[in-house]
């Protein structure tokens, strides 16, 4: 039996930015996209046990990154859920307003697959395969 796959919900409003997280994670990692800050919340709230890693866009209409993430980090049922903010801006302010909400990383686009994956991996190690 295969081990149940990690669930990465990545958030962010651009659709071709949402397919290429998916495609990049989709092999290692059960993948949930949404376009919303809302919507990752309300994901996230429902069943916080199921979602291990949020990558998490910062520019978004509506509610931005760093709403969602002081909401999550200050809610004690998704307050350990690793996230990784994802910015177009290399901005050090902005990075470190995101660390300070708590961030675990942060990503800059245009990101490479390795660079996605070695930050997924560094934050949500998978466990061995152990075969008897």
């Amino acid at each position: 039996m295969e081990p149940k796959k990690k669930c990465v919900l990545a958030v962010d409003d651009t659709p071709s930015y949402l397919m290429l997280l998916n495609m990049i994670l989709q092999k290692q990692y059960a993948v949930k996209a949404v376009p919303k800050g809302e919507t990752a919340l309300k994901i996230a709230r429902q069943d916080p046990a199921a979602v291990d890693l949020i990558l998490l866009d910062i520019m978004m209409d509506g509610m931005d990154g760093f709403a969602v993430c002081q909401e999550l980090k200050a809610d004690p049922a998704t307050a350990q859920i690793p996230v990784i903010f994802i910015s177009g801006k290399e901005d050090r302010a902005e990075q470190e307003k995101g660390l300070a909400l708590g961030a675990a990383d942060f990503l800059l686009k245009p990101f490479a697959a390795e660079a996605v994956l070695a930050a997924v991996a560094k934050h949500l190690p998978t466990e061995p395969v152990l075969h008897q």
